[in-house]
């Protein structure tokens, strides 16, 4: 069974893409077979994934307005291990003729479904904005990621993202779930980031990673050379973390395997 999680969180700057990018790369060197869909009309994970987002011949774009189908539209990432379906500015042009499309917020849905079993894991990286493109993310998900950095606004930060999840749960994706969040950017240094990470804890309880992705200077320059921080820097603390946290999510996802079998057995 093929899991989609969307990673979303409407401020920007948290480590989003760096976490999409760097988790499918991650979970591809387990072997797991990975899609990253770039559903940010920047394209900032197709950059981050190699590819000029200015030179493509087909997008999420045309595949989210039936002109081509999805399969079309996937790139084979060959040096990441991941398959990416890959976006740029031209994705802009999807939310104007969104709204008149019936049936919108289950564009991507319909587009994944077609998709079923040939991944192990579909990883969906978001606009920073509650947006109609984040909407279909947040529909086609069955789990929701979210990158916090521990900072003043985190938390507050938050709050509208819960309450979209709450809605779309309420009406059009009733199975969506808080996959978990994740603590990014960290700096143990830092007395507020120390703060704000035990809040988090305490708010959320069990849903919060126990891997937190620390500040590395070999992180942030793995996307200008178009590649994933393990490909760039195997050996850095940010390459490290992602791997930890690839195994964390596995292990999750293990554990409710296990749970719901016992439960069909009781």
């Amino acid at each position: 069974m093929t899991k989609i999680i969307a990673l979303a969180n409407q401020k920007g700057g948290v480590g989003k893409t760096t976490t999409s990018v760097n988790l499918a790369a991650s979970l591809a060197a387990t072997r797991r077979r990975v899609l990253l869909v770039d559903i940010d009309p920047q394209g900032n994970a197709t950059m981050g994934s190699g590819l000029d987002k200015h030179d493509l011949q087909g997008s999420l774009l045309e595949a989210l307005m039936g002109d081509v189908s999805a399969s079309e539209a996937i790139i084979q990432v060959e040096q990441a291990g991941y398959d990416l379906l890959p976006a740029n500015s031209d994705l802009t042009l999807a939310e104007v003729r969104l709204i008149q499309t019936e049936g919108r917020e289950y564009r991507l849905r319909d587009i994944l479904t077609t998709l079923e079993g040939r991944y192990d894991y579909i990883l969906i990286d978001c606009p920073p904005s509650l947006n109609m493109l984040t909407v279909n993310a947040l529909v086609a998900a069955q789990g929701v990621l979210i990158p916090v950095q521990c900072e003043y606004y985190a938390l507050e930060g938050l709050t509208a993202l819960m309450q979209t999840i709450e809605r779309i749960k309420e009406g059009a994706n009733p199975g969506l779930e808080i996959e978990g969040l994740l603590r990014t950017m960290f700096d143990p240094r830092n007395n507020l980031a120390n703060d704000v990470s035990q809040q988090l804890m305490e708010h959320f309880g069990d849903r919060v990673y126990r891997t937190i992705i620390p500040r590395n200077v070999r992180l942030a320059e793995a996307p200008s050379y178009g590649m994933p921080v393990m490909y760039y820097e195997r050996s850095s603390s940010g390459a490290l973390a992602y791997l930890a946290l690839a195994g964390e999510l596995l292990r999750r996802d293990e554990q409710l395997t296990e749970q719901e079998s016992e439960n069909d057995g009781a």
